[in-house]
């Protein structure tokens, strides 16, 4: 049903008029696929004679009382219950039966393929409590949830709080601590549970029944990891915590990676791994895992007041994330994953026109605030905390923050509340810093100004700062300096960086090579190498032992390539010739990634050829000389399939039946669906070698994976069904419009996809019944990303000033900034 998203002002005066807040929730899940009930019991204290609504979206409305009086028809509008005419003391009853979702928004239904059971779970994002219950769905007005499922007797549910089977299939969960609606949840199904405890903490993980042996598999590392982190949290915290047990979910269809739902985290069960993977996915497990733990302080103890400081929640959750990934785990490279991986998507978001701030002085509505959750948001803000860090000092940091904990527990708090904390703490007054780093957007650009002696020496040496005309801020940067010395040794000096010059006088008459700016990746900023860095960088990356620098020259090269300051071609050439030799996996896996982008939308169409053959090579040449069974054997060979021709047809037909297969490689469903999806494109398989696959993995995982690859095949028939599933088809699951929309577009394509591209953009904006989550998903998943042209450019801007929902528009937006830096980068090639 349509309805109308809240503003901040409107959320503002609700919080003034409503208080001491308390929902009871009765769910019923037995009445059908289509439709479930649920009865809302809310009660709240008023200014007698006030008014307020409630948010509530079901398909219908069954009963809606007021202090017992029925509530008339008209009350009900747009998604919203009017409440008029409130006592002191109030209580509203709405029954009402809701739509389950495919698109995991709201109450989420799944079948299993494999073996035909159901599984449930609640999402409700930052919008979508009031698609299984009535709320005042805001931040600010948190409250005690208690909690009722009716069910099939046979199934297990989970809850924010620990709750027993009363009868059979009835379960009851005890009142939560305060918590907001966004926080709410549980999952109901036959899940295959199993538990441990730590510290005092129960522990549970919970799977759906045909990922049972999967889960048994990985468990011993997920409770590892859980231990670790809860000790360093702690630890680090002085608070301990809070919510008493720790369950984990791994769910299907998830639509984010993960939530942290306060008692029962709720993860995607794509990180529960099927096939085998390499250390880059368990590190990002990992740091999921720590990310949403660290939530449980940031967010759910402590909540924001309104989606203006979303950055409370994620920034601090990522940076703690990859922070207790980088001292408790088997991964200590934890931020040279970031930098090479996470931040550049952040330098990205940064430089688009929808940038904001890290902390903006005013989100207006509900819509903007989902828009906000970016590159921005989560890596940026990372970024300026470890920056502030390195200012403040770490002891001044975790002090500042165990006093906002001990202050704001079971409430909200804002910015200023943090700043307040922090300076007391810290002894500084940070406004300044704030307004720099967390009121100001975009990027500044830090470049070495080198001139060198006869001798090689550094004569002088100086960082030049620089900001972009719009948002002309130049920051105080605290930064490291590494250079190889004479005797090829690495060193490393601190400076901070202020305004547009900032000499570096304690390198004069240094003899050094390899100038890097930001070593140690404290701040964020674009960094430039200099020319003679630049010329020796295969040298250099060969030479470096540390894995976060040869990190931040990669990721110094993929900014000046997608500025159109490097060529495409140099920086697919220079990884064809660096990666082979590279030790970290996580650094091989991020920058194939980065290649591949290149060599397909970067460098121009009539070169995009030889660099695939290019990358192809170089995975030939990395799997010839990687371990059998290791990672780096596996990231060759994902890439080989990635990148391969023609010329490898036989090669990756053989692996299918086994025949050539290096040792200690499995071909396991993924890799097969990877094999499958590359012939598809090359135009090598049928439709009865996708139906038998199917047959092979008749998994959700494998529905999804055949929608991609029959996508992917140079058939006109299939490009015009994913299409249909793109802007059309209503009701499928959420991955499989995704995998249709990624499958479609192939670079390989152009011509057969070509009339496509202005449909896209005509008839996407204009479907219809699909919420603006789900049009943002299609928005990216499905964008024409390789036809880069300025027909498409012309298409784009075109749709963009015309009308639609406010989360599409800006994911079009982005993408299309997107096209038009690759098309910049083409055309300077």
């Amino acid at each position: 049903m349509s309805h109308r998203c809240l503003t901040h002002l409107e959320a503002v005066a609700r919080a003034a008029t409503v208080r001491d807040l308390a929902y009871a929730l009765d769910v019923e899940l037995t009445g059908g696929d289509e439709l479930f009930r649920s009865v809302t019991t809310v009660r709240f204290t008023a200014d007698p004679g006030t008014e307020t609504f409630l948010e509530v979206r079901p398909e219908r409305l069954l009963r809606a009382t007021l202090n017992g009086a029925e509530l008339p028809a008209a009350a009900f509008t747009e998604g919203r219950l009017q409440l008029a005419g409130l006592a002191a003391s109030n209580t509203v009853v709405v029954e009402a039966e809701y739509a389950y979702s495919r698109s995991s928004e709201g109450m989420h239904r799944f079948t299993d393929p494999a073996d035909k059971q159901v599984y449930v779970y609640a999402q409700p994002s930052i919008t979508d409590a009031p698609r299984f219950m009535a709320c005042f769905d805001q931040p600010d007005l948190k409250a005690p949830v208690t909690l009722s499922v009716t069910t099939d007797p046979s199934w297990l549910v989970r809850a924010n709080e620990s709750g027993a089977q009363t009868a059979p299939g009835r379960w009851e969960f005890p009142a939560t601590k305060p918590v907001a609606t966004y926080l709410i949840t549980f999952v109901a199904g036959p899940y295959v549970e199993l538990t441990d405890a730590h510290d005092g903490i129960p522990l549970g993980l919970y799977a759906r029944a045909s990922y049972a042996e999967v889960l048994e598999r990985d468990a011993p590392e997920i409770f590892a990891l859980t231990k670790a982190f809860l000790d360093r949290y702690h630890e680090l915290f002085g608070v301990r915590y809070p919510f008493g047990k720790y369950d984990q979910a791994f769910v299907p269809e998830f639509s984010w990676g993960a939530m942290e739902f306060p008692g029962c985290v709720v993860f995607r069960d794509e990180l529960l791994f099927r096939a085998a993977v390499t250390d880059t996915e368990r590190l990002e497990r990992a740091a999921i895992i720590a990310h949403e733990m660290a939530h449980m302080w940031f967010g759910d103890l402590v909540t924001m007041r309104w989606w203006d400081d979303l950055w409370l929640n994620e920034s601090f959750a990522t940076y703690m994330g990859y922070r207790l990934v980088a001292e408790v785990s088997p991964w200590p490279q934890s931020w040279t994953r970031f930098g090479v991986g996470r931040k550049a998507w952040g330098y990205a978001a940064d430089q688009r026109p929808s940038t904001h701030p890290i902390a903006p002085t005013e989100v207006a509505d509900t819509d903007a605030a989902f828009a906000n959750f970016d590159g921005i948001s989560y890596a940026k803000g990372c970024s300026a905390l470890r920056q502030l860090v390195a200012f403040i000092g770490d002891e001044a940091f975790l002090s500042g923050l165990r006093a906002y904990f001990d202050k704001h527990a079971w409430g909200n708090a804002t910015l200023a509340d943090l700043l307040g904390a922090l300076s007391l703490a810290s002894g500084r007054d940070l406004d300044a810093w704030a307004q720099a780093w967390l009121r100001t957007p975009q990027v500044n650009t830090l470049r070495p100004v080198v001139e060198w002696d006869a001798d090689g020496s550094y004569a002088s040496v100086a960082v030049a700062q620089s900001a972009t005309a719009e948002h002309p801020t130049l920051r105080a940067h605290r930064i490291g300096l590494g250079w190889f010395d004479a005797d090829g040794a690495w060193q490393r000096t601190e400076i901070e960086v202020t305004g547009e010059l900032t000499p570096v006088p304690q390198l004069s008459g240094v003899r050094g090579r390899g100038l890097l700016l930001n070593d140690g990746d404290l701040t964020f900023a674009k960094i430039r190498v200099d020319e003679r860095t630049r010329a020796e960088l295969p040298a250099l990356l060969a030479a470096q032992p540390d894995p976060l620098a040869r990190a931040l020259w990669w990721n110094s090269a993929w900014d000046a390539t997608r500025d159109a300051e490097w060529p495409a071609v140099e920086f697919v050439e220079l990884a064809a010739a660096a990666l082979p030799g590279d030790p970290d996996v996580t650094i091989v896996e991020s920058v194939f990634g980065l290649a591949r982008y290149a060599a397909t939308r970067l460098v121009p169409a009539d070169r995009q050829p030889a660099a695939g053959r290019a990358l192809a090579a170089a995975a030939r040449t990395l799997l010839a000389t990687a371990a059998p069974g290791s990672g780096h054997q596996l990231a060759a060979a994902r890439n080989l399939i990635a990148a391969g021709g023609d010329g490898d047809r036989a090669l990756l037909r053989g692996w299918l039946t086994g025949a050539g297969v290096p040792d200690g490689l499995a071909v396991d469903a993924e890799l097969r669906w990877a094999i499958l999806g590359r012939l598809a494109v090359l135009g090598d398989v049928t439709e009865d070698e996708i139906d038998a696959e199917l047959q092979r993995d008749p998994s959700d995982k494998g529905e999804h994976e055949a929608v991609r690859v029959r996508a992917s095949r140079p058939d006109p028939a299939a490009k015009e069904r994913a299409f249909d599933l793109v802007v059309n088809e209503q009701g499928q699951s959420n991955r499989i419009a995704a995998a249709a929309g990624d499958g479609m577009w192939r670079p390989e394509h152009a011509e057969l996809t070509a009339p496509y591209v202005t449909r896209f953009f005509a008839e996407l904006p204009r479907s219809e019944g699909r919420s603006g989550d789900m049009l943002a998903l299609l928005g990216k998943s499905a964008y024409p990303v390789y036809a880069v042209s300025e027909d498409t450019l012309a298409a784009a801007r075109a749709a963009l000033a015309g009308p639609m929902h406010p989360l599409l528009h800006r994911a079009l937006a982005d993408e299309t900034d997107d096209l038009a830096r690759a098309l910049r980068a083409q055309q300077a090639a």
